[in-house]
């Protein structure tokens, strides 16, 4: 399934820019000709330039470094991780924290529509093989549980939230490039559901921005 929505441009907030999927996303939001503030607590780490593209030092733990430039955005992408991953999963607050403060910030500025990257392995999904949920409940889930427990904290804050929120539930990823051909359920499991580039990851949420469907609601989306 294709979806794309053509608009008109906006003026995009990116946390988390230099990481997989923050880069795709500041990528093709420029290519679509959206304007992008990019904000990352090492600049340097974004080498790309671009007329469209503004990069900021900040850190989303620290909401006085990045308060003023919510100002007349029209929408927010938090695409933060931890350097985590198997084997090295440690106990964190960065999701739930730091999103916190974003909510908070985006509120005292008046912007609502924000996406958040979560990961669809928080639930055991009845409509993948079994398998794979076996996988996931006791390899998965075990071998990352910090982090998927602060991204529940996360959901749960969120969820109170009064933005126009959308919650990203991607399987793996991978770094194949973008094809614009992937399938979503909406507030619902996806069947067989195991993997999506992080850059049709990217492209479902620059092309989304607008689309009152997918407010405050939970997306799982693959291949």
């Amino acid at each position: 399934m294709k979806i794309q929505q053509k608009s008109a441009t906006y003026h995009i907030l990116i946390f988390g820019a230099s990481g997989g999927i923050g880069r795709q996303c500041v990528e093709l939001a420029l290519a679509e000709g959206h304007q992008v503030t990019a904000l990352l607590r090492t600049p340097s780490k974004l080498d790309l330039v671009h007329p469209n593209l503004h990069i900021i030092k900040g850190d989303i733990s620290d909401p006085e470094s990045f308060s003023k430039h919510l100002e007349n955005k029209d929408a927010v992408i938090s695409a933060i991780g931890v350097s985590g991953g198997f084997g090295k999963d440690k106990p964190t607050t960065l999701y739930s924290e730091g999103n916190r403060n974003v909510l908070h910030e985006m509120k005292k500025a008046g912007i609502t529509r924000v996406f958040f990257i979560s990961a669809s392995a928080l639930d055991v999904s009845p409509v993948v093989p079994f398998i794979i949920r076996l996988i996931i409940k006791y390899i998965v889930q075990k071998l990352l549980k910090n982090m998927y427990q602060d991204l529940r904290r996360m959901e749960t804050i969120i969820k109170k939230s009064d933005a126009n929120w959308t919650i990203m539930r991607p399987p793996e990823l991978t770094d194949k490039p973008l094809t614009g051909n992937y399938r979503i359920a909406n507030n619902a499991f996806l069947k067989n559901g195991l993997k999506i580039s992080r850059a049709d990851l990217a492209h479902f949420m620059i092309n989304n921005i607008t689309n009152e469907t997918t407010f405050r609601s939970t997306i799982e989306i693959a291949y």
